[in-house]
Order: structure tokens, then C-alpha cells, then sequence
């Protein structure tokens, strides 16, 4: 199984940002560990600030790859491309929060991307990411 995690704006901070609402981990810490639990998935792992470096990813796996976990950042919340990218590739994709979204500023509680997502996975830290492994197996 090939599963590729997109992380997008501003999570190549993570460890550093906000500790109190995403916590201080660092996410390629937490990635190799979550390689080393899941021996079984060939996990990939791709970070961009860039809306469109982000819809160039998920079409280049979107035909081939057996799942995406995507956390889209403040994308989520902005990027008709994104949610209409989703709508267009055939590998499900699970979109993916730390922080409970519905609990921060009521602008984080729209998604272009739940529309087209298998499922959404909200609030359970970086053992979001886990849960949306899981849901693939």
C-alpha cells in the first residue's frame, strides 16, 4: 500500500509554531516514527507553502497512489484548486487537522476539501495523521 501525506502552509513548522495548539513535535520526528509502526505502508511524505506545488502533488499521485492524507493548513479554508483537484483524481484522500478546527475562528470552519475527501479527521494532535493510516488498512 502507497499512501503519500501532503502537509501545506506553514506545518514545516511545526515543533516551533504555536506549541500550545499544535504541540512540540517536530513532524519529521513524528513521520519517521509512524514509517517505523507501519512497515507494512510505503509511506511518503510531501510539505508546501505553495497552493500550486500542492494540486501539482496530488496530481502527479492522484492515478497511482493507494491514499493521501492531506492537511492543507489555512488551504483548507481558502483553495476552491485544491477542493476541485480532490474532486478530480481517483486516490481517496483523507483531509486531516490537529487542532479541532470548529473550536478556533469561525473562518477555520469551512473546507473546500471535506466535499471531496473520503473522510475528515479533526483535533486528535498529530495522531490525526495515524487515524487516517488506519482508516486505509
Amino acid at each position: 500500500m502507497k499512501v503519500l501525506i501532503i502537509n501545506g502552509p506553514n506545518l514545516n513548522l511545526l515543533g516551533k509554531r504555536e506549541p500550545s495548539v499544535y504541540g512540540n513535535q517536530d513532524f519529521d520526528f513524528f513521520f519517521d516514527s509512524l514509517k517505523t509502526k507501519y512497515l507494512n505502508v510505503d509511506l511518503e511524505y510531501f510539505q508546501s507553502n505553495i497552493e500550486g506545488e500542492i494540486i501539482n502533488k496530488l496530481q502527479e499521485v492522484g492515478f497511482s497512489y493507494d491514499g493521501i492524507i492531506l492537511n492543507a493548513g489555512a488551504y483548507t479554508h481558502t483553495s476552491i484548486g485544491i477542493g476541485d483537484c480532490i474532486k478530480a483524481i481517483v486516490t481517496p484522500v483523507i483531509e486531516v487537522h490537529i487542532s479541532n478546527t470548529f473550536s478556533r475562528e469561525s473562518f477555520r470552519h469551512q473546507s473546500y476539501i471535506a466535499p471531496n475527501a473520503k473522510g475528515v479527521i479533526i483535533g486528535f494532535g498529530l495522531q490525526s495523521y495515524e487515524l487516517a493510516i488506519q482508516s486505509f488498512l
